[in-house]
């Protein structure tokens, strides 16, 4: 197999390659040349620009109609959110989740350009990712792992640097699903209802980021915000988005997600995916000749398709797509076969660096891990190989056999290769002698003879979850319950009741609650893997054996219950969303519940200490005064002041620590969370070896949503500065007053 390269050397020479290209117009000048284009264009192919082709009449999953009167082609938009859905070969990266755990704002920026450095070799314009909403408040709902984190800020943060590299490599980024799309039952008929303090300080944070990182376009939701559907909502489409964050992108539907012909147009939607419900039997195609008729006899104005239009161009421009840009290279009907390699050994290094660095050791007992040269070992359990059927065998992924590595749904994509655990641990060992004993099912009692036989055993357990239309072994998208599927618990109980020494490994897409396991006192490491991609075998053996010391940290809390969490999801036709911003760490805080492992935790094979916490701010109190630019208003993202620390690797290898920064607002703005993420810094040290981590506060770092005057405020009080390794590790404490 191909050598590894180190995480630096991976990413910093695609990160260099996106940096050297960057963004090609700024939005005034694409503006400036799509207005100049539409002066150009017939009616007709006006309307072909903002309404789609129809399910399976392109070879993309969206298309739309190509104008005649200039040189813009019909638009390729394909899923997804971690490679490129229907087309092969391409490489299958570790899902949102894992790349939020790693907590590495290059790793993440690099993941960005090199999936849309092959979204772009295969003629793909706009891909449909990354995903930031749902945010994930219910642990169990069905695509958080296409995500990065159930917390705003790291949400917000991730999301901006996936834009930049993805459209670094010149293809249009579309940020899903806006808004409150937070669970798959009854995702086309649930309404949303948030309070508006609680959508703009949770679930619109993420968009303002994506917006400021100037995304291109962004994907309207299924569900209904406020009793109206998210598709032709003004208020959600005019009045936030286009308003208030300054979106100069367009707006495009989820495939069936439009209900409406002229609502939908005078509301704020651009364009129309797939151009008609593509369920069986097809329905309304509520534009092309419609949106004629209703703009021909004064519903729709003119200026609105003209808007219309003009965004859609722009984002072309902007990404710099009207200047040699290839053609679609695969068919996503006859078996996505592409005419071009798009995959690189860089691409599979890099799949590789992700996947091991978002790995979080959440136990090791007496230094149980790293393994180096154990003697013998016991691998057990289904998730330990690839789907002996294959690894592809699963349409859209919907399924739970073999290895885990990506959850179900749109957001998938076929393997070029998938290196199981049991593979990459024999390939590690070849050499060693030591004996493997294998149990590759999750039949208990074959489990507990194979750990009977070795010094060691290492179980895998899996939890997947997906999307809402496919229903894997009676989940239906969203999961049923938060404990590892196949009776992982009866599997490891079984394995440590014969006293061998226990390693659970876990591949899932979320929080999984582990007391039955950690009950069992041979069960001595823990193990969260998540959801690696491809190279997901390679990735843990390079920290089961010591060749990396673990960096990953929880994007999300793990409880001792399902009920800790105080949400979950509904079979209701309304969610109104009670919780209001107390969800995952933020409501453990507040309701003062001890999690098994909270936000931000990760064990490492170092230690580190925290010295000299530096704090220098400077702020006017009050409401943001700038004007409206793309990302909302001008000041609010004004640097105000730093938080600073020293960090020192006081153990004897070389390890990254992920330091972390929280504040606590004063009692001046009301009913706010104990703590909230605000700052975070991944240092890779030497043993013995001192860095830096350096917070730059933005305004919005330190203001509140004020709903009477409709303003981030920035509250008058004493801040508390909260710095440490977890949400709950706090290593240094300060204040500053406003």
């Amino acid at each position: 197999m191909r050598p590894l390269c180190t995480t630096a050397t991976a990413s910093t020479v695609l990160l260099t390659a996106v940096l050297a290209r960057a963004q090609v117009l700024t939005w005034d000048q694409a503006y400036q040349r799509a207005t100049t284009d539409l002066e150009l264009l017939s009616q007709d192919e006006k309307i072909g620009m903002v309404t789609g082709v129809q399910w399976m009449n392109g070879p993309c999953v969206g298309n739309v109609y190509a104008p005649e009167s200039i040189p813009f082609p019909s638009l390729c938009l394909q899923d997804g959110p971690l490679s490129i859905r229907f087309a092969n070969p391409v490489t299958v990266f570790p899902a949102g989740i894992n790349a939020g755990a790693t907590w590495d704002r290059e790793l993440i920026r690099s993941r960005g350009a090199a999936m849309s450095a092959e979204a772009k070799g295969l003629g793909v314009n706009v891909q449909l990712g990354p995903a930031l909403g749902a945010l994930g408040k219910i642990p169990s709902a069905g695509r958080n792992w296409e995500g990065f984190s159930s917390d705003p800020y790291l949400m917000g943060i991730a999301t901006a640097e996936t834009i930049h590299g993805m459209q670094g490599s010149g293809v249009q980024a579309c940020a899903k699903h806006y808004i409150l799309n937070e669970q798959e039952h009854n995702r086309e008929t649930i309404s949303s209802v948030a309070d508006d303090r609680t959508m703009h300080e949770l679930y619109l944070w993420p968009f303002y980021d994506a917006v400021k990182a100037n995304v291109a376009s962004i994907m309207c939701s299924y569900n209904k915000v406020n009793g109206s559907w998210a598709c032709e909502n003004d208020e959600m489409l005019n009045g936030l988005l286009k308003g208030e964050l300054g979106f100069r992108g367009y707006v495009l539907s989820d495939w069936n997600a439009q209900h409406s012909t002229v609502l939908s147009a005078n509301t704020g939607l651009d364009m129309t995916m797939p151009g008609s419900d593509f369920n069986t039997p097809p329905g309304s195609i509520y534009w092309g000749d419609n949106l004629a008729t209703a703009i021909a006899n004064g519903s729709v104005p003119q200026a609105r398709l003209d808007d219309m239009v003009t965004r859609i161009l722009a984002g072309w421009y902007l990404t710099g797509q009207d200047q040699g840009y290839p053609p679609v290279a695969f068919n996503s009907w006859d078996g996505g076969a592409a005419s071009v390699n798009v995959t690189t050994a860089a691409h599979g290094d890099l799949a590789r660096a992700i996947a091991r660095d978002s790995i979080v050791l959440l136990k090791n007992t007496n230094q149980t891990l790293p393994l180096r040269t154990p003697t013998s070992l016991a691998i057990i359990g289904s998730d330990a190989i690839v789907n002996p059927e294959g690894a592809n065998a699963c349409a859209d992924r919907g399924c739970n056999v073999g290895t885990l590595a990506q959850g179900w749904g749109s957001g998938t994509a076929e393997y070029p290769y998938l290196v199981a655990p049991l593979s990459a641990i024999e390939e590690k060992l070849a050499e060693t002698g030591a004996n493997i004993v294998t149990s590759t099912t999750d039949d208990a009692a074959s489990g507990a003879e194979a750990a009977a036989a070795a010094e060691t055993a290492i179980v895998f357990i899996t939890s997947d979850s997906g999307e809402g239309y496919i229903t894997v072994e009676d989940h239906a998208g969203d999961r049923n319950h938060l404990d590892p599927w196949h009776d992982g618990n009866a599997l490891v109980q079984a394995v440590a009741q014969t006293n061998t020494p226990t390693i659970v490994v876990v591949h899932s897409v979320g929080a999984i609650l582990l007391e039955t396991i950690l009950a069992e006192p041979n069960v001595v490491a823990i193990v969260w893997a998540g959801l690696p991609g491809q190279e997901s075998g390679h990735a843990l053996t390079d920290v089961l054996f010591g060749d990396t010391s673990p960096s990953g940290k929880l994007p999300y809390t793990i409880g001792k219950s399902e009920e800790d969490y105080g949400t979950a999801w509904t079979t209701e036709l309304v969610d109104n969303f009670a919780e209001g911003l107390f969800i995952d760490y933020r409501h453990f805080d507040h309701a003062g519940i001890e999690p098994r492992y909270e936000f931000g935790f990760g064990l490492s094979y170092t230690t580190f200490e925290y010295t000299t916490l530096s704090t220098a701010v400077n702020v006017v109190p009050g409401p943001t005064t700038g004007d409206t630019i793309v990302g909302g208003p001008e000041d609010l993202f004004e640097i105000i002041g730093t938080v600073s620390t020293y960090v020192r690797n006081s153990g004897s290898v070389t390890g990254a620590e992920v330091v972390q920064l929280y504040l606590g607002y004063p009692d001046s703005a009301p009913s706010t969370p104990p703590k909230q993420l605000r700052g975070f810094s991944k240092i890779n040290l030497m043993p013995g070896e001192s860095g830096q981590a350096v917070f730059e506060l933005r305004r919005r770092d330190v203001s509140y949503w004020d709903v009477a005057s409709q303003k981030w405020v920035v509250p008058t009080g004493t801040f508390q500065i909260y710095v440490g390794s977890s949400s709950r590790d706090i290593r240094l404490t300060g204040t500053f007053t406003v």
